[in-house]
């Protein structure tokens, strides 16, 4: 089991349910854990790997949707596939403007699940990337001078190094030699690149 394997996360208060889901991905080769509850879940350490919830709407402690709007609140939301047994569609309406990946009745069909599982994981995937990249690029600034960031933060706005260096009361010259260490720094060979590196972090600069 590599750190990258996916993992589903089960949840129902339904034993069967739970082991038929247990069953069906272990067929896909596709790690899962299943918990009886919301509160299983919330306490759950969950490993650092893509992963998603399958989660029941109705729940004996914290319904479904109510987990949704927890997590989503508390920023820690995995992509949810929500099964119920009395789907409506106001419910469903609410679970996918909530950002869920699909709303499955029960029984659910097997290829049905696994698609939506699928889908998941690969959102989670590109979270996760996106994630990684935010961090790298925020270590990648924080690594820059003050006048380095001025610099930078000229850059990004479309000055030109004169223009830098007349708000910022220093030569072209100096301007010019902040800007290599800056673009050094930063790993990068041209503007073009720079713009497009630090765009997920344009409103920390």
């Amino acid at each position: 089991m590599t750190e990258e394997a996916p993992l589903v996360l089960i949840v129902d208060d339904d034993e069967s349910v739970r082991e038929a889901l247990v069953d069906l991905l272990r067929s896909a080769s596709v790690d899962s854990v299943s918990f009886g509850s919301t509160g299983e879940l919330l306490n759950f350490q969950q490993p650092d790997r893509p992963a998603c919830i399958v989660l029941d709407v109705q729940l004996p402690d914290l319904n479904g949707l109510a987990l949704q709007e927890q997590l989503n609140t508390d920023r820690r939301s995995l992509p949810i596939i929500f099964i119920t047994g009395f789907g409506d569609v106001p419910t469903s309406v609410r679970a996918m403007k909530a950002g869920a990946i699909d709303f499955l009745s029960k029984p659910v069909d097997a290829d049905e699940l696994l698609a939506a599982v699928d889908r998941a994981i690969e959102r989670d995937r590109s979270s996760r990337a996106d994630a990684r990249r935010l961090t790298e690029v925020s270590a990648l600034v924080e690594g820059l001078s003050t006048r380095e960031r001025d610099v930078l933060r000229g850059v990004s706005s479309g000055l030109m190094s004169k223009q830098i260096a007349f708000e910022l009361g220093l030569t072209e010259i100096t301007i010019k030699v902040h800007r290599a260490s800056m673009m050094k720094k930063m790993r990068v060979g041209s503007i073009i690149e720079l713009i497009r590196l630090i765009e997920p972090v344009r409103d920390r600069l």
